[in-house]
């Protein structure tokens, strides 16, 4: 619930600084874990991590998007994000491969204060990005800090309720990126198969490879039109939904995965490019407070993903509770034809403009 306040706050402020502020709020969380491994330590723990989560939401990508249109480079901005949601994938699941050899090593100990110097490494990138203009000062000219947070607030949910083709992009990026929490089954999803525990980290090393295709090849497709978007995500439906229901050990187990890492990247793809068009769709001064928006949208969408799980595992396995998910991603390409925001239009060297896709607005 902090993610869109957060938000305007980011469109005021300094982002860089935010996010260095981000990356201690976690480190300091981290480390309450490792300091009091109770109760009261992990609860302050979670919140101070779930501060610093908010702080990020819709931060970064606004200073990176605003860095490169200040540059005449708003064009890369697909490439970028994709590669950086690459990064934090691949960051991510060597962390899980790092836990239990940390483990072994030093306990539960040298797990916390790994985490806590990964955190930290956090605030040193972070403090090298560069500081990226702001276009807030008419809106807040004038106006007391509460005012002018007040009155940027307002603009940025304004925008995202009331701007049609933005309020679509919102909608449309929330549902893609919330729809990725079904990732968090597929290890799940191995070992109820009868993969053997050594087995389960490769099978969920093939989906994980394919939502690192899927981010990095977000500037080749970002210029997609809505109806090759609509028709990739009906087939990442397909492939998540057939991928559960045979994916398992041995080679037509691995073969079941690969698909899940077909469809999975698929939807990273389309949710990158779906981020990057938001992003240009944007107009207003209140770019993070909008994209935050979508943020706390996704959130929703998770913890919907995750009650539904709950909900049909009581009477259904895992597999097929998986394939049922997989229809709101075939839904979501039905969507996309109405919500996909217009690309931007490049602006060649001579003057010349050109459309990188042409499709009727929706």
């Amino acid at each position: 619930m902090l993610e869109v306040p957060s938000g305007a706050w980011a469109d005021l402020v300094s982002r860089r600084l935010l996010l260095v502020m981000a990356g201690v709020l976690t480190a300091v969380g981290f480390a309450c874990w490792s300091i009091f491994p109770g109760f009261i330590g992990f609860a302050a723990g979670f919140l101070l991590w779930g501060v610093g989560g908010a702080l990020q939401s819709g931060t970064f990508e606004a200073l990176l998007y605003d860095e490169l249109d200040a540059r005449g480079a708003a064009g890369d901005y697909a490439r970028i994000l994709g590669y950086a949601t690459a990064a934090a994938e691949l960051s991510a699941l060597l962390a899980i491969l790092a836990a239990a050899p940390l483990f072994d090593w030093g306990g539960y100990a040298l797990v916390g204060w790994s985490s806590v110097a990964a955190a930290l490494v956090q605030v040193a990138l972070a403090s090298t990005l560069p500081a990226a203009p702001k276009v807030a000062e008419p809106l807040t000219a004038r106006r007391t800090p509460l005012a002018g947070y007040l009155a940027m607030l307002r603009s940025g949910v304004g925008e995202a309720m009331r701007h049609g083709v933005v309020r679509r992009g919102v909608l449309l990026a929330a549902l893609l990126y919330g729809l990725t929490a079904i990732d968090e089954y597929f290890g799940l999803l191995a070992h109820d198969a009868g993969a053997a525990t050594g087995t389960v980290p490769l099978l969920v090393g093939l989906t994980v490879a394919g939502s690192l295709i899927g981010s990095t090849l977000a500037a080749r497709t970002s210029g997609m039109r809505a109806r090759a978007m609509a028709a990739a995500l009906i087939v990442a439906g397909l492939a998540l939904a057939v991928g559960a229901l045979i994916g398992g050990p041995g080679l037509f187990g691995a073969a079941g995965f690969a698909a899940i890492g077909v469809g999975y990247g698929i939807v990273m793809n389309a949710t990158v490019v779906t981020e990057a068009r938001l992003q240009d769709a944007i107009t207003g001064p209140a770019r993070a407070t909008v994209t935050s928006a979508a943020g706390l949208l996704s959130e929703l969408v998770s913890l919907a993903i995750f009650a539904a799980v709950a909900v049909l595992t009581a009477v259904l396995p895992i597999s097929a509770t998986l394939a049922l998910l997989a229809t709101p991603v075939l839904l979501s390409g039905f969507l996309a034809l109405r919500w996909l925001p217009r690309a931007r239009a490049i602006v060649a060297e001579d003057g010349t403009t050109r459309a990188t896709e042409d499709r009727l607005p929706g």
